[in-house]
């Protein structure tokens, strides 16, 4: 069966608060957290980006894997921030962990979903034979505009997925996907910040989708919300992550493990990537567990994974995804705006 060979994650080290952001635009930082479930957000440094994370987190990756990077066959890179329009990041990932050249290389983009896709796509070369391992990353350093609502949520990191056949820490069941064309949230190429539809971004664009495809994955798979030890879904915010949860009839035991955004934000393509990272760290052999995307524009990947003995010796072979989030330096709005180039000169 396909599933997890491998897995590593990376989140930038510096910090900025609610309330330090929150000073600066006279918001009220006490009902900014409550209602968004969000304390604090990951901020890259001037010389980290989505390349960088992704190579970490690769790294790590393969160390779990322990496998010849050289067996390789693809590397897919999902994120809406590559540091090129025109040049892949795939490629620089796979140069830097010595898996090149004889492998297929890509970006993919699907907001925040794209590292979920790009692991749906190492899948099937992986099941038909066409290659024997494949590398799939979300990462992300995403943008908000000065004072919008998104300043508040959107932060940088990002996990790796080594998936084969042969030597695998966690079987991956079942996936499936639900997609239409509702345009919640967008940037066209150029812009330096995105467009978002405001209240519209919930109830028609995230809960139809992560439900809806929740829903499709809990009938195919003939499974309930009680038959999994672990469940994560994208968390834009705390808020939605919770309220997904619930309303999917998780408990807050199943699902406390994937909540990340708290303390780092919203990473993006990397949210869901993180969180399944988190609970790899710690799940039990046998243990199941439920994970659902969400990509504005619009889509839901949905997985079911089965943790497999050899996990619990080969998760201590890298930095734990906690590890590495506890690991923080807080600065200020001006440093904040400084790193993240929101100063035009």
């Amino acid at each position: 069966m396909v599933g997890i060979v491998g897995y590593g994650a990376h989140v930038p080290s510096y910090r900025i608060k609610v309330e330090e952001i929150a000073k600066v635009w006279g918001d009220d930082p006490v009902a900014l957290s409550n209602g968004l479930v969000v304390n604090e957000k990951s901020v890259p440094s001037p010389d980290e980006d989505t390349a960088t994370i992704a190579v970490t987190a690769a790294r790590y990756a393969l160390a779990r894997a322990q496998i010849d990077p050289s067996k390789i066959g693809a590397v897919y890179v999902g994120s809406e921030s590559h540091p090129y329009a025109v040049k892949p990041t795939a490629s620089i990932v796979a140069e830097a962990v010595c898996a090149t050249p004889k492998l297929t290389a890509a970006d993919l983009e699907f907001a925040c979903k794209a590292g979920t896709a790009g692991i749906q796509m190492t899948m099937g070369l992986v099941e038909s034979g066409m290659i024997e391992y494949g590398l799939a990353i979300g990462a992300d350093t995403s943008q908000g505009a000065p004072g919008d609502a998104l300043e508040y949520t959107a932060s940088a990191g990002g996990a790796a997925y080594v998936i084969g056949k042969d030597n695998t820490i966690a079987d991956i069941n079942h996936t499936c996907s639900f997609t239409t064309d509702t345009p919640d949230f967008y940037r066209r190429e150029g812009q330096d910040y995105p467009s978002h539809g405001g209240r519209f971004t919930g109830e028609p664009a995230y809960f139809k989708h992560v439900l809806s495809a929740a829903k499709m994955l809990f009938e195919e798979t003939d499974t309930k919300p009680e038959d999994y030890d672990y469940a994560c879904f994208h968390q834009p915010n705390g808020k939605f992550y919770l309220r997904a949860g619930k309303k999917l009839g998780f408990t807050s035991e199943q699902i406390k493990q994937g909540l990340l955004t708290p303390n780092i934000g919203n990473t993006y393509s990397g949210a869901v990537p993180l969180a399944l990272s988190n609970i790899l760290d710690v799940a039990e052999p046998g243990d199941n567990i439920f994970v659902i995307s969400y990509g504005s524009g619009a889509g839901s990947d949905g997985f079911t994974i089965t943790v497999k003995d050899e996990i619990v010796e080969r998760r201590e072979l890298a930095p734990k995804t906690q590890s590495i989030i506890d690991q923080k330096t807080y600065v200020d709005y001006a440093v904040y705006a400084k790193f993240k180039g929101k100063i035009k000169m």
